[in-house]
């Protein structure tokens, strides 16, 4: 069940949810992170244009954080306790929200239709699929999944968010994903996650 966490100061409100990642949160500001697209941070290196990302690897123990159209999640070290993180992660996206400053400095975030061609007919009922049936239900569980290259009969797709790193991935990956495509196209034969 979701806990709602305010602080009247702000006016907002801010939904928790697990994930079937346990060292993933997912946050729900109940406003627009992300105006288009995605954007997956796993260093604090690699913020440079986020300032909200930023913001939330200085909470030490912090190890990524994804952002999408309405949800943030972040994932944590393993050795590190939700009850003393998540009252930081939640007052650093209260305070960066209600700053009125940008969640990023480019107006889109990743976007995975430009990451490969559309040349072929097979790699666009690939996207198609993963677009319409596997991102919108693993975005609700704090995650996305995007699409890297089809070769060789093999879909490489690379995990963000909650998906990266949870027990569950392979069962979505081969259960899931792989099980649906080849359903639906003979040309798969095996679907691979990349780092």
């Amino acid at each position: 069940m979701p806990l709602r966490y305010s602080l009247e100061r702000y006016a907002m409100f801010i939904q928790t949810e697990g994930t079937p990642n346990p060292h993933t949160l997912k946050f729900v500001p109940g406003c627009p992170v992300m105006k288009s697209g995605t954007a997956n941070f796993t260093h604090r290196d690699d913020t440079a244009r986020s300032p909200l990302a930023q913001r939330l690897f200085e909470i030490r123990g912090l190890s990524g954080v994804f952002l999408g159209a309405d949800f943030i999640t972040a994932s944590k070290d393993e050795n590190l306790d939700w009850e003393v993180m998540k009252p930081q992660i939640l007052g650093a996206i209260m305070d960066h929200l209600s700053s009125g400053k940008p969640v990023m400095l480019d107006e889109n975030g990743d976007d995975p239709a430009v990451e490969a061609e559309e040349s072929d007919s097979i790699t666009a009922q690939i996207k198609e699929l993963l677009d319409t049936r596997v991102r919108p239900a693993v975005a609700q569980d704090g995650g996305d999944i995007i699409f890297h290259a089809f070769e060789d009969g093999i879909v490489y797709l690379h995990m963000q968010g909650a998906c990266a790193g949870c027990p569950s991935s392979t069962a979505t990956l081969k259960d899931g994903i792989e099980n649906m495509l080849r359903h639906y196209i003979p040309e798969v034969l095996e679907v691979r996650a990349v780092v």
